[in-house]
């Protein structure tokens, strides 16, 4: 048998990457998508059979094209993970509008892109998954998360929509809250005062993805959350 084909949004040097590297471990061809080219080139060198597309979710033309060339190179993905993700803090008054819509097109409207050229194939196989990473954010909106928490909130409901007219068609969709800080430089050296566990991992957060996207059908989740022991939640 052909090995399954898995696409991943938002390959990025932490939660991205360890998704990629943990589904290609998993015995998947995994199509990657991102902006920067240059890093997507260099870790398709280290993951054999994965293949790099340079994409903006937020655009639907770059969208199908890039799936056309992934059916086209590595066959019907059957697996869909959206990691790419549009953020930025401060309050209402102080984002500026376009930040909110530019946040809005990659994260909600990338997932609906992405699932409408992507489902139709799975329904017709009576199988898949479409995960979605998110955050706390998407529960709650704080004052100075004004130019992320909606887009976030939106995406999740849309995948919960999804879900409920996928699951009976057997296709599992599935929402992963992480409540954490994820352990890439950026973050380390913002938090450079807090302990290591203070972090959640992206190899951690990959390995939950891929056991929820493996779960027995009987036992479907759909709200996810991790967070590290020591979170306050």
């Amino acid at each position: 048998m052909a090995d399954p084909i898995c696409v991943v949004t938002g390959v990025g040097p932490g939660t991205g990457t360890a998704l990629a590297r943990r589904f290609a471990k998993g015995g998947y061809r995994v199509a990657m998508l991102a902006r920067n080219e240059k890093r997507l080139a260099e870790l398709e060198q280290t993951l054999p059979g994965s293949k790099a597309y340079a994409c903006d979710v937020s655009d639907p033309a770059q969208i199908d094209a890039s799936i056309t060339a992934i059916e086209r190179d590595l066959g019907t993905p059957s697996v869909l993970i959206h990691n790419a993700v549009g953020g930025a803090f401060g309050s209402f008054l102080d984002i500026e509008p376009e930040i909110l819509n530019r946040n809005f097109q990659v994260n909600t409207m990338g997932l609906l892109y992405l699932a409408r050229r992507l489902a139709p194939a799975m329904v017709r196989a009576g199988k898949g998954a479409i995960m979605v990473t998110g955050n706390t954010s998407a529960l709650r909106g704080r004052a100075n998360f004004a130019g992320f928490a909606p887009t976030k909130a939106a995406q999740r409901i849309l995948a919960e929509a999804m879900a409920r007219d996928l699951g009976p068609k057997g296709i599992h969709v599935a929402y992963l809250v992480i409540d954490a800080v994820i352990d890439v430089a950026w973050a380390r050296q913002r938090y450079k005062d807090k302990p290591d566990d203070f972090f959640i991992q992206p190899a951690a957060i990959a390995e939950e993805i891929w056991h929820v996207a493996h779960q027995d059908r009987c036992a479907w989740s759909f709200n996810v959350e991790v967070r590290p022991y020591g979170e306050t939640w």
